[in-house]
């Protein structure tokens, strides 16, 4: 009798079992959509009044001050994200049960969010918006109040997220330990390309006068890397997969 109210309990238990820590997916959402706003703001205010001279001493104090720091941090960033799920990995995958697999499953769904919205405003929200600040100010110098937010913050942030998603897969998730993905590369490998291509696109923008189109050849790299992020698509194809080896076949045929 005891016996059989345990095991009762025990799939009351399963039953009742959040795999999605809704907590941590809103906290990213709002993270994420403050820090942006506040970036945004800062634009506003100090894009017109301190970012339209390069040789100014309060560009300095604006914008190049920004620009140290944000390029200071990346790559304690990159080392930090990825050390510490690596020294916090499972150790043994074959110990791990259906529920911790489909819980750490969840864990790397809110990851892959977090990196779409990443992607967004920078491959998206920024980069078209550089795209109108240049057509409304000419440059004259690499770097520029939309170029400090666009390629070396908004791109790196993404990027570092990226780079935590893959890891957390590869340390976590047994289906992506056992090798690499195809599909998780073209998704992390893509998008970053983007960062080098930008020394393209300063050294075309250095030696040829252009007006800044997107449909310009110089940009066309861009687009090629950008699309990249569609592998997203062959990623969770691969995620949904193992989830149904996991659930298994509980659901139903449907009756007509």
């Amino acid at each position: 009798m005891a016996a059989s109210q345990a095991v009762a309990s025990q799939v009351a238990v399963e039953k009742t079992h959040s795999y999605l820590n809704a907590k941590n997916l809103w906290i990213m959402i709002a993270g994420f959509t403050f820090f942006n706003l506040f970036v945004r703001w800062y634009e506003e205010v100090y894009g017109w009044s301190a970012g339209l001279d390069a040789f100014a001493p309060e560009f300095k104090t604006y914008w190049m001050t920004w620009l140290y720091i944000e390029t200071a941090l990346y790559i304690p960033l990159f080392a930090f994200i990825g050390g510490y799920l690596w020294k916090t990995r499972t150790r043994d995958m074959d110990a791990l049960t259906s529920s911790e697999v489909l819980t750490n499953h969840f864990h790397h769904l809110v990851w892959l969010v977090a990196y779409g919205i990443a992607i967004y405003w920078g491959a998206s929200f920024y980069t078209e918006q550089d795209g109108t600040w240049h057509q409304t100010v000419i440059r004259d110098t690499d770097f520029t109040p939309s170029h400090i937010i666009e390629f070396y913050m908004s791109y790196p942030i993404y990027i570092l997220t990226g780079w935590g998603a893959f890891m957390y897969a590869r340390t976590r998730i047994p289906c992506f330990a056992k090798g690499v993905s195809l599909p998780y590369l073209i998704v992390i490998v893509g998008p970053f390309m983007i960062l080098p291509n930008v020394g393209l696109n300063e050294w075309g923008h250095t030696f040829w006068w252009m007006e800044e189109l997107f449909v310009a050849p110089l940009h066309y790299g861009f687009v090629f890397f950008g699309w990249m992020a569609l592998g997203l698509c062959g990623l969770l194809c691969q995620i949904f997969e193992d989830i149904g080896k996991l659930v298994g076949p509980t659901l139903k045929e449907p009756s007509y």
